[in-house]
């Protein structure tokens, strides 16, 4: 496994690993799938704010990615982000989400951010429980925030500081 951060090149293949989680799940609350054209936008968004977007490359390419953006809009949240995280299939359970994650954190810690934003849905448990393995701490559940699939879905939020206190 090696990371590095996104190209615009690698856009199509990030679409395709994230479409089915947003198509199949209820991982994330979005319901439109990306476009390989919006992903090469958001890529070289994200950088040229600042922000790391990365990719998790196995010997077939691009096998997940990873990437943080403020939490809020605003100069007040300046320093606290959140991140995205996903995982093709194959990727999981090798370790490749504990990397991205810490190379994110790594990055916003030097970028002079003070804590880490995950926003993850109810109904991914295991998701949160990866969040709890890194250091993240469960600070809110929002009920019935998210719409998929005819239902309302609640939202775990959980943070992790990164600077010393």
């Amino acid at each position: 496994m090696r990371l590095r951060p996104a190209r615009a090149a690698d856009a199509a293949t990030i679409a395709a690993i994230w479409n089915p989680q947003i198509r199949d799940t209820a991982v994330t609350f979005n319901s439109r799938e990306k476009t390989a054209a919006g992903m090469a936008e958001e890529i070289v968004a994200r950088q040229a704010a600042g922000h790391a977007f990365l990719v998790a490359e196995d010997a077939g390419g691009p096998a997940g990615f990873a990437t943080y953006f403020q939490f809020r809009g605003g100069p007040g949240y300046a320093r606290t982000m959140e991140h995205t995280v996903v995982l093709g299939p194959a990727a999981r359970g090798r370790g490749m989400g504990r990397a991205l994650v810490t190379a994110l954190e790594d990055h916003a810690r030097a970028a002079g951010a003070h804590s880490m934003i995950a926003g993850v849905s109810g109904e991914n448990p295991a998701g949160v429980a990866f969040h709890e393995r890194l250091g993240y701490a469960r600070i809110a559940l929002l009920p019935e925030v998210g719409w998929k699939f005819g239902r309302w879905m609640d939202l775990i939020v959980l943070q992790k500081v990164l600077e010393a206190r």
